[in-house]
């Protein structure tokens, strides 16, 4: 599967997709970002089973903000509409393996209990 190219508009809907997804935040002026490409496509050739998405912090600098992205290429990464990962810096192909064996094997059910009982805690 190649990647898909989300802005403000289509970022929700997208997180709220079945898949894990992996966000390359990224710019074309960025050099790190334009080495860490290949290594990006190269990953989402790969894995059918998780969403390989693009923001181009260009043209998207309102999302980017929404955010908080403050370096780029900035990695995220969303499952079942929860952020797992936040990191700014490419990752080599080796390190962007290991991320995703590391997010097929979250446990998402203890995920959103932990998140339910820090509500509820936050509730009280």
């Amino acid at each position: 599967m190649s990647t898909i190219d989300l802005n403000k508009n289509t970022f929700q809907a997208a997180i709220k997709g079945s898949k894990p997804m992996i966000v390359d935040f990224w710019a074309p002026w960025c050099g790190p970002c334009r080495n860490f490409a290949p290594v990006f496509e190269e990953a989402a050739a790969q894995h059918d089973d998780i969403t390989f998405a693009k923001v181009n912090t260009e043209e998207e600098q309102e999302l980017a903000t929404g955010m908080s992205i403050r370096s780029i290429p900035t990695l995220m990464v969303f499952r079942e509409q929860v952020l797992l990962f936040s990191q700014p810096g490419a990752l080599s192909a080796s390190q962007l393996q290991e991320l995703i064996t590391q997010i097929k094997a979250v446990d998402m059910e203890q995920v959103h209990a932990e998140i339910a009982a820090q509500q509820d805690q936050e509730a009280q």
